[in-house]
């Protein structure tokens, strides 16, 4: 018997008659559950034995492997109608974690789902030095994913030419611009983005709390001047899942080098989420639950039958 803590604080006992450890970088074709410990090494619970150990340690309990991890992404895409037959959707890759792991399930997913969706990555690099793509297309090309990579000047225009004081919102406008521009030089008609669990959450408490509005970022939108249908699939994850899932996976990351990064407003609503949640634990879950309760405009869930999941065939 040990003593543990799961990831919110509750007491965890396990039993069981020997211990596995798995050094990093080592294999366990039994496993169903791989943890790390301040990187220093990995265990695993195998189907047959139970883990031992002689210490306290935390249990992460929101570990995620690509079955799982796709299992939400599909619930999500389902209730709110985001993929469709024929439909030819463009993931949006920034090169960092959430659209990354966007990416990497819908992938997974496109092997099963009934809508038999084609799937393409687009990346605009708004030409911020420091930032090497290359890991994205590599990882692209080696599983047969279409990549296209649009060189702006977005950065010199925004921050040398206009220089301006508040340049998020110009940013945005112009990145959004250029990548409506390529989805459809592709032909594609949706365009996915790595919101999330989490971001949705802010995104409603900085309407509500900074404007005196009720609103946020719709799971499905139609955008009529670019003729394209935006979808979040991700929405139904956390940030916290999101990131055990791309270490997991081992996908690439491209870290921003944006001196602007950063926003003030979005970090001051995460501060107050943090400081709530220690008295509120479930205090996400229930402002997620009462937007689509409400429901906010696009936020309520389709009423579905959901469809029997069928490997593809193999295209000859």
């Amino acid at each position: 018997m040990i003593n543990a803590l799961t990831n919110d604080g509750a007491p965890l006992k396990i039993q069981g008659t020997r211990p596995i450890f798995i050094p990093p970088g080592g294999a366990c074709v039994n496993s169903i559950f791989c943890f790390c410990y301040e990187n220093s090494f990995i265990l695993v619970f195998s189907r047959v034995y139970s883990l031992i150990l002689d210490f306290d340690f935390y249990f992460w309990s929101d570990f995620m492997d690509i079955d799982r991890f796709t299992g939400y992404v599909r619930r999500c895409a389902d209730d709110y109608g985001m993929l469709r037959p024929g439909d030819r959707v463009a993931v949006g890759v920034s090169g960092g974690k959430d659209s990354m792991a966007l990416l990497a399930s819908l992938l997974h997913l496109r092997r099963y789902h009934p809508s038999g969706f084609e799937l393409e990555a687009v990346t605009i690099d708004m030409g911020f030095p420091g930032m090497d793509f290359s890991p994205v297309a590599a990882w692209c090309a080696e599983r047969g994913v279409p990549y296209t990579l649009v060189k702006t000047d977005i950065r010199e225009i925004v921050f040398d030419a206009r220089q301006e004081e508040n340049p998020c919102s110009l940013c945005s406008k112009m990145r959004r611009g250029a990548l409506n521009d390529a989805i459809k030089e592709r032909r594609c008609n949706k365009l996915a983005l790595g919101h999330h669990f989490d971001d949705a959450v802010e995104t409603f408490l900085m309407n509500l709390l900074f404007t005196g509005q009720i609103g946020c970022f719709k799971p499905l939108t139609y955008m009529s001047r670019a003729d394209v249908t935006q979808i979040r699939p991700l929405l139904y994850l956390g940030e916290g899942s999101i990131a055990s899932f791309v270490r997991e996976m081992g996908l690439p990351l491209v870290p921003t080098t944006c001196p602007e990064d950063k926003e003030s407003k979005r970090a001051e609503i995460k501060s107050l989420i943090a400081r709530l949640s220690a008295e509120y634990p479930d205090l996400k879950s229930k402002v997620f639950g009462a937007m689509q309760r409400l429901p906010l405009d696009g936020w309520d869930p389709a009423p579905h039958e959901r469809v029997k999941t069928r490997e593809r065939k193999k295209e000859e």
